[in-house]
This record gives C-alpha cells, structure tokens and sequence, in this order.
C-alpha cells in the first residue's frame, strides 16, 4: 500500500471493508495474504471473515483443500446513514478503479 509522504496513518474504509474487497477481488484468497495486504494479524483476518459469514455478506465453500467464497452483493451496508446502498454498489465503485489503475 502506498502512502503520501504526511499523510494521515487513517483512512476511510474499516479493516472489514478492506478484507471484504480483498475476498471480492480474489475469491479463493487465503487468509494470511489478506492479512498481509490489509495490514493486519492473520488472526484478525480469520475473526473479519467469520464476522462477514455470520452477517451474511460471505458465504464459505469448499474446493478441494482450500476456501473460497461467494459475496452476497445484494446486502445493505450496516450503518443506518448508508442502509439504503448495498455492498455490491460499494464494491463496484472501488473495482472500477482497479480497471483505471489498468488502463493507465
């Protein structure tokens, strides 16, 4: 991850966001890379995902040895203040700028 020389060390997505868009962007991604791209504990990624599963945003299924996951896009965001936007919404906007980095 890349940060501008004094730049604030926050930003706007929570850790379950940014682990949410690691699993939409590679659905059989392992724990420990997630970890290691959102910067933070490999058992934190475990805890995030399982919070994601009981929420209902992912769901987990096996393909041989590994995980992989399914996102249910159609869920709304938590926060009273964004529940009228779905996660896939969310989701769309951040991976269209993964085409853009693409395309440059």
């Amino acid at each position: 991850m890349r940060y501008r020389v004094g730049m604030a060390n926050w930003t706007f997505l929570t850790n379950h966001a940014h682990v949410l868009l690691c699993v939409a962007r590679d659905p059989g991604i392992r724990h420990r890379d997630v970890a290691e791209r959102v910067g933070i504990t490999e058992r934190a990624a475990q805890r995030i995902i399982g919070d994601l599963i009981d929420s209902g945003y992912l769901e987990r299924f096996k393909e041989g040895r590994r995980n992989h996951y399914r996102l249910h896009t159609d869920l709304p965001l938590r926060h009273p203040l964004e529940q009228d936007s779905q996660i896939g919404q969310v989701l769309g906007v951040l991976q269209e700028s993964d085409k853009d980095e693409g395309r440059k």
